[in-house]
């Protein structure tokens, strides 16, 4: 019967990132610097709130858009982070994750033939959603622009098919983020075209130097907004996310939402109530500890003679591979046959991504200490 499959199903493909890692899985004595997964626990007060809600029988639907409670506390977030006001009651949606506020606004938004613009190299999780509507991406390259995805990059991708412009930052896999004047240009680029910026904020409260800003600042109504506390909070598996838009927007997107999973978990929702209160800056003591294993790993990599642009945010270094005759995927399992080191070759980041790889700082410090030293004496014999 797999004739009968849906052909856009059957032309997309597992994520390059988690195909190399169950490539590795089981290998003796590997070192794997591949998932953005936090080591960090949940915080216990947030994993308490969990249990009263189930303890509680609080285990019913709750409204489409989540609890009301919850979506004040998402708007407050916004408003104390990021000083940028959304309603709770019409602006606000509680999804399963970014991933599901990813896939429920392509779907509101796009049609056959119209185009997304997104910087290559980008994380896998667009191309394959944009590809089941029917649309088609366009990768922007920004390779030769330190990774940043500018107006000066964007405009030259612009058509009239152009319908949406995704804009991940920090990045997944640079680490790349934004300054204000760089927002600043993209939105008057966009401002009063037909065209909707997607800013996929997930990392957003792991920006190193500076606080982040979001783009919706500068241009709200044609800006819908995606995060949610995987990251900030180390709650990857309470998949829970957060979506901002106009009322105009998101009361169209609630009706996919709807009819894709009716509600966020019920639990998860009672958990991320307590994050966004009582633990609102919990992410601060984590992004102390990621900057200090950034500028570790940067030090070491640099002292390896390898090419890589220092990251603003997130977790996450993309790295040039010295020899550029040799394909990602193989220089990453040649690392894996002869240093037991698994890092996410560049090509899982569309092809723009060949030639480098990238290696995740979101483990412990001696973990990179060990990963790094398995590198460097790889490198050291190979080339």
């Amino acid at each position: 019967m797999e004739h009968l499959v849906n052909k856009k199903v059957k032309n997309i493909e597992i994520s390059g990132i988690r195909k190399f890692f169950n490539l590795v899985s089981g290998i003796e004595n590997m070192v794997s610097l591949t998932i953005g997964q936090p080591d960090f626990p949940t915080p216990e007060h947030v994993k308490e709130a969990g249990k009263r809600a189930i303890d509680q029988n609080q285990t019913t639907y709750t409204h489409n858009a989540g609890l009301l409670e919850l979506r004040r506390a998402a708007a407050d977030f916004y408003i104390e982070k990021y000083n940028i006001a959304y309603s709770p009651e019409t602006e606000t949606i509680i999804t399963s994750g970014a991933s599901e506020a990813i896939d429920i606004v392509f779907r509101t938004i796009l049609e056959e033939d119209t185009e997304v613009i997104l910087p290559g190299p980008v994380y896998p999780g667009y191309e394959p959603i944009i590809k089941l509507c029917g649309a088609k991406p366009v990768y922007a390259d920004i390779r030769g622009n330190d990774f940043r995805f500018t107006a000066e990059v964007i405009g030259s991708y612009l058509t009239e098919q152009t319908r949406c412009i995704v804009l991940p930052y920090p990045s997944n896999p640079t680490g790349v983020s934004l300054t204000d004047q760089e927002l600043k240009e993209i939105a008057d680029l966009v401002e009063g075209k037909d065209i909707f910026i997607l800013a996929d904020e997930i990392y957003s409260e792991l920006s190193y130097e500076k606080q982040h800003t979001s783009i919706a600042g500068f241009i709200r109504e044609q800006t819908i907004v995606i995060n949610g506390l995987s990251k900030s909070h180390s709650m990857t598996g309470w998949r829970i996310g957060m979506l901002f838009a106009p009322e105009s927007i998101t009361r169209h997107i609630l009706k996919v939402h709807q009819y894709n999973v009716t509600c966020a978990s019920s639990i998860s929702q009672a958990a991320a109530l307590e994050a966004l209160t009582a633990g609102i800056n919990d992410a601060e003591g984590m992004k102390a500890e990621y900057l200090k294993r950034r500028d570790y790993v940067y030090a070491r990599l640099i002292e390896m003679g390898l090419e890589v642009v220092k990251p603003d945010g997130a977790f996450y270094f993309f790295v040039r591979i010295p020899d550029q005759k040799i394909r990602s995927f193989d220089f990453a399992l040649d690392l894996v046959e002869k240093a037991r080191l698994a890092v996410v070759p560049g090509s899982a980041f569309s092809d723009m991504g060949e030639g480098y790889f990238r290696l995740s700082f979101a483990y412990s410090m001696e973990t990179l200490e060990e990963g790094l030293n398995r590198l460097e004496t790889y490198l050291n014999n190979s080339f």
